[in-house]
């Protein structure tokens, strides 16, 4: 009986790691030097559509319970596209703060910190998001939970448009669309 118990934790465990190891290879950026170029901007409107718990209540409550749950499939799938790509452009942007913390500028390396701590707190933001969104799609009963993301990337983009007008004032660096 306790080995049966062993084997179940053991067999969690490692589903848990390589999930982990999956997200984190999502997650992960190119070495180019042209770091800026690598950015894609977010559709942020379409994005908060998505992640919406009122739109999804609204689903639920005007579709038939299976049409409803393809829908929610394919909303969770489009979803966690989002959130990958808001994890790179913030793996990225830890790397363009990282490069911007030698700056002999005080502004400037101070904004550079601010990037790098709000790029890292998304990046741990959206592996856990991907990972609630993976349950959810595993357990259509679960909420994905999102909303942290969305708030987040405004703030990574105010954080990204001022070191980048402090860089270089004729360039604009845009990780949202409007």
């Amino acid at each position: 009986m306790t080995l049966a118990i062993l084997l179940i934790v053991a067999a969690a465990l490692s589903l848990v790691g390589i999930v982990t190891a999956a997200i984190a290879h999502a997650l992960q950026v190119s070495s180019e030097d042209n770091l800026a170029g690598q950015i894609r901007p977010l559709d942020i409107e379409a994005f908060r559509n998505l992640a919406d718990p009122s739109e999804e209540a609204y689903l639920r409550r005007f579709l038939p319970a299976a049409e409803f749950r393809k829908v929610r499939r394919a909303r969770l799938h489009a979803l966690a596209a989002y959130v990958q790509v808001a994890g790179k452009n913030a793996a990225l942007l830890v790397r363009m703060g990282q490069r911007a913390l030698a700056s002999s500028d005080e502004a400037t390396a101070e904004a550079a910190r601010q990037l790098v701590n709000l790029a890292l707190l998304m990046r741990r933001n959206a592996a856990i998001v991907l990972l609630r969104i993976l349950i959810a799609r595993a357990w259509p009963a679960t909420g994905s939970a999102a909303v942290p993301i969305l708030d987040g990337y405004n703030r990574l983009s105010g954080a990204a448009m001022l070191l980048g007008r402090l860089q270089n004032p004729a360039a604009t660096l845009r990780i949202l669309l409007m």
